[in-house]
């Protein structure tokens, strides 16, 4: 089966507090991003409201780095059955990582 419909969490500051979700589709998959001010407001969200709503049909949830493995954790706790990662970088990028958030 190939896959049809996933989400990507992400966090950016300045965003608001109720979220920004997206739906991009082609003609044989859906993309939600859904991008929140912190981390934890969009782990909120996920319980509830157009968040929830849409990874009711997700088949994989996919977040960006400012989320922890406890975020992760809830996620696949509240939805055993999908696929829950969370975006990583290699050792060797710590230093660009650094001058990005620093």
């Amino acid at each position: 089966m190939a896959l049809k419909h996933w989400t990507f969490l992400y966090a950016a500051p300045g965003l608001p507090k109720s979220g920004d979700v997206r739906e991009v589709t082609t003609s044989t998959s859906t993309t939600v991003l859904a991008g929140y001010p912190t981390a934890e407001y969009a782990l909120g969200a996920s319980f509830g409201g157009e968040l929830a709503a849409a990874l009711d049909r997700t088949e994989l949830i996919e977040l960006c780095g400012a989320f922890s493995h406890e975020h992760v954790a809830k996620l696949r706790q509240a939805r055993p059955k999908v696929p829950v990662g969370l975006v990583a970088y290699a050792g060797d990028q710590t230093e660009q990582l650094h001058a990005l958030f620093s």
